[in-house]
């Protein structure tokens, strides 16, 4: 009798730890259909092919699996996290820049394109082409150290505001591409920014925001010089171009910095496809994404004949050589990470 209850109760217990079992299966499988680590992505096309590549290349099973020393990813920045319409953000912190230090340059007053800068007047300021928006940022964001330079950009940032949005600017960063930058994190993707935007600019901004050390943001510098400074060593930043992180700038400075091909890329110019070019001829297995800006009512559209990240050549190599493009209209059920 005593061995019959004993077997009753094991078999019990073990109908118990079955149904517990079951019941544990169950809930792991709805709560896998819930979690979504892109939410903001819509189920179409562009969602379900960043899905199969990450599946595909972390499986360890799969012919196409990339070691994690190997995962890097690489990120535009303007037009790419955040937006960069109608102009370049830096643009306006430069602008600002250069109204702050007015006082102390009053040959400014009637020297372009500072002139234009401080007269608001963009037409004029569009004339002076690249040439005058570089002598802007070599005027206004050199002759103080880094930290010092550091600090200006982060009291800006507490109170910029978009010039026509009438919002901070960082309310302007794309929640789709920050889900799929953690997503790629998550997946033990090392994930770099490889932007045209100042490096010096970037960092006290985006690192917090993006879950991205200062160390993986790669971009644009200025010259600089080391000042031992009677025991308090400095860096200050020289009124000279160093390295233009743009273009065929990009693929270099990946080489340079990185030093290895990325095998995830993600841009939105044609200022991007020479990064994208070179992630493309990674022998692992690749991707590159493009966001198309096409939704003018929720945010901006535009390409092949903006004054502002134009997506010409490389709309047309994306389309040719397989890349996914992104329709920001219809792949995304919200744009940014504060809705406006």
């Amino acid at each position: 009798m005593k061995n019959f209850h004993l077997l009753a109760a094991i078999l019990i217990i073990g109908a118990l730890v079955s149904c517990n079992s079951e019941l544990n299966k169950d809930a792991v499988s709805q709560t896998t259909e819930i979690i979504d680590p892109l939410p903001s992505w819509n189920e179409r096309n562009a969602k379900s092919a960043v899905f199969e590549y990450i599946e595909d290349v972390t499986n360890p099973e799969s012919e196409n699996f990339i070691q994690i020393s190997d995962r890097i990813a690489v990120f535009d920045n303007d037009g790419t996290i955040w937006s960069e319409q109608p102009a370049y953000f830096q643009l306006f912190f430069t602008m600002d820049r250069v109204k702050a230090l007015a006082s102390e340059h009053p040959e400014w007053k009637e020297a372009q394109p500072f002139k234009a800068v401080l007269e608001n007047n963009i037409d004029d300021l569009a004339k002076s082409g690249e040439h005058g928006l570089v002598e802007l940022v070599l005027a206004s964001h050199s002759g103080v150290t880094e930290a010092e330079f550091e600090n200006i950009v982060e009291d800006w940032i507490k109170t910029a505001q978009h010039p026509t949005k009438k919002k901070p600017f960082t309310d302007f960063v794309y929640k789709p591409m920050l889900e799929l930058l953690t997503y790629l994190q998550a997946n033990d993707f090392k994930t770099y920014i490889v932007s045209g935007g100042g490096v010096d600019f970037m960092r006290p901004i985006i690192s917090e925001l993006y879950n991205i050390p200062s160390e993986q943001i790669i971009g644009s510098t200025l010259k600089s010089e080391y000042d031992y400074n009677d025991g308090s060593p400095v860096i200050r930043k020289l009124p000279e171009m160093d390295f233009v992180d743009d273009k065929e700038g990009k693929p270099i400075n990946i080489n340079k910095i990185i030093g290895k091909k990325p095998v995830f890329a993600a841009g939105n110019s044609d200022g991007d496809l020479a990064m994208m070019q070179w992630t493309a001829s990674n022998k692992l297995k690749n991707f590159n994404l493009y966001v198309h800006h096409t939704d003018s009512i929720r945010e901006w559209a535009y390409d092949r004949d903006s004054h502002v990240g134009k997506l010409d050549k490389g709309l047309d190599q994306a389309r040719e050589d397989g890349w996914l493009v992104v329709d920001m209209q219809n792949d995304w059920n919200t744009i940014f990470i504060k809705e406006n």
